[in-house]
């Protein structure tokens, strides 16, 4: 029986302060992709977080879409 799909979204972009999570245009903010679990989402989300090391404004999130879509889902990690 193959994994159950826990879909996760990474997106990125440039913030207004470095210490909010308010995007400064959203127009630019940057679909990564789609992920069927957190692990291949944290991949994509290490990729982009690590080529964009040198702007303090630049960041991308994992969004746990799964518990968007069905909150009795829990895919067990709880870091973010």
């Amino acid at each position: 029986m193959p994994d159950r799909q826990l879909l996760h979204i990474v997106i990125g972009g440039e913030l207004k302060d470095v210490a909010g999570i308010e995007f400064r245009d959203l127009s630019k903010v940057e679909f990564v992709g789609a992920y069927p679990n957190y692990a291949e989402a944290r991949k994509a989300w290490l990729g982009k977080a690590q080529s964009t090391v040198d702007n303090a404004h630049m960041r991308y999130f994992v969004i746990h879409a799964h518990k968007l879509m069905d909150p009795a889902t829990d895919d067990g990690h709880h870091d973010h």
